[in-house]
């Protein structure tokens, strides 16, 4: 069996980037830029109002103060996206927004608080804002700059910047299309609840849990729906992958009678690079090429399903997207219990992490940790590793986890 990086290792050295489409701007949200782009202009284009106040000369009002001070002459008012019609010249001043070109003459904004809130005169009572309060032209950026890398991830502040140069489409790595599969006889979908409640059935809790994981992941689910227990029925299932980029399936890895999920993948003419890894939960996991795309064969215990997803499948669809970056980090945690674990595999427990008022991060498990428990996850915020070599850990030591996500991170109360 390989150890979870070697395996790891052995997918991603068969993933690459997928191909570049242009997509409009507000669709590449979460997307991986694939160009680089340069600043077509300079921005701001001209020095600009701050605040809103009065452009003035600042050697007028170097020596306002509340008892003495200083009176102005109010020319016009200008809004942002208008130009003043004349320069402002000593004793003079012109009401200014936010946001409005600096009128010609004038080095200092005034904020309004600060003066008397005058349209034909206006009188400044103190002289903080001197020579203060100014955009300068090129604060953002100029002409020719490289505003953002190819292969820069884009995020809500990206999209801003591209809006802001003029760009409405963007050239992007595309998003997989992922073939998604269960099998089992025992398995329905919600609308065969009735046979749940009936007592024959179970829900397949992994179709609908694996769709969301790959739309999170920021890849595009195909449901292929739920194969039965038999080789012929994953065969069909297995040849409507067409156009996919990589196959999941749930289910049929492991060594059991009914197993039959390796089987029909090798008689499709996958090339298996391994199925089993040395970890709890998880172990059968297997790893093939079904044609041109990969195929990664989960377990089909929901808790083991979405653990293996969180190591091994969320990377390969974050370098098919052009992340460079494709793992959680570990961050360490103090143990608040003890953790005992049985066998020589490294586990990977579903726990809860908080950072305290005094910084420190600790863990605790959500409670019993079997592969079936999937509400286990529900409450988990983290998957807390522990090493093979280590079957106690006491409280107070400290291991690594693997956060979901922003969430262990998040408080009920704002803090600075």
């Amino acid at each position: 069996m390989l150890t979870v990086p070697e395996a790891s290792a052995r997918i991603l050295e068969h993933i690459a980037p997928l191909a570049i489409e242009r997509v409009p701007l507000l669709d590449a949200l979460g997307m991986v830029l694939a160009e680089s782009v340069r600043a077509p202009m300079t921005l701001p284009a001209w020095d600009n109002s701050a605040m809103d106040g009065y452009a003035v000369q600042g050697a007028d009002i170097d020596s306002a103060t509340a008892e003495r001070p200083a009176t102005l002459r109010v020319l016009e008012t200008v809004a942002a996206g208008r130009f003043a019609t004349q320069p402002v010249r000593s004793g003079e001043a012109i009401r200014i927004m936010t946001g409005a070109p600096l009128p010609d003459g004038a080095d200092t904004v005034v904020r309004v608080e600060d003066t008397d809130g005058g349209t034909a005169q206006v009188l400044v009572r103190n002289a903080r804002d001197a020579r203060r309060n100014v955009r300068p032209r090129g604060e953002d950026f100029r002409e020719g700059d490289t505003l953002l890398d190819a292969g820069a991830p884009l995020g809500p502040a990206q999209l801003g910047v591209l809006a802001s140069i003029g760009r409405s489409t963007i050239d992007v790595y595309r998003r997989p299309r992922v073939a998604i599969m269960g099998s089992g006889d025992e398995l329905v979908d919600v609308d065969g609840f009735h046979e749940v409640l009936a007592g024959r059935k179970i829900v397949s809790s992994n179709g609908y849990t694996l769709q969301a994981l790959v739309r999170d992941a920021g890849g595009e689910p195909v449901n292929l729906g739920v194969a039965t227990d038999d080789p012929a029925s994953l065969r069909d299932h297995l040849r409507r992958t067409a156009g996919c980029d990589l196959v999941l399936t749930s289910a049929g890895v492991s060594v059991g009678e009914f197993d039959y999920t390796r089987e029909v993948i090798e008689s499709l003419g996958a090339d298996m690079k391994f199925w089993r890894v040395r970890m709890r939960p998880g172990a059968p996991l297997g790893f093939g090429l079904l044609g041109s795309a990969p195929w990664i064969g989960l377990p089909g215990n929901p808790v083991s399903t979405m653990v293996t997803f969180e190591l091994f499948v969320r990377p390969v669809l974050r370098r098919m997207l052009g992340h460079a970056r494709l793992f959680r980090r570990p961050v360490p945690v103090v143990l608040e219990e003890r953790v005992t674990i049985g066998a020589r595999l490294t586990h990977f427990l579903r726990a809860i992490v908080t950072t305290g008022n005094d910084g420190v991060v600790t863990a605790r498990l959500t409670g019993p940790q079997g592969s079936g428990i999937l509400m286990s996850m529900s409450r988990a915020n983290a998957l807390l590793v522990v090493p093979e070599d280590r079957p106690v850990v006491e409280a107070g030591e400290t291991l690594h986890a693997l956060p979901f996500g922003d969430a262990a991170g998040l408080t009920t109360e704002f803090a600075l």
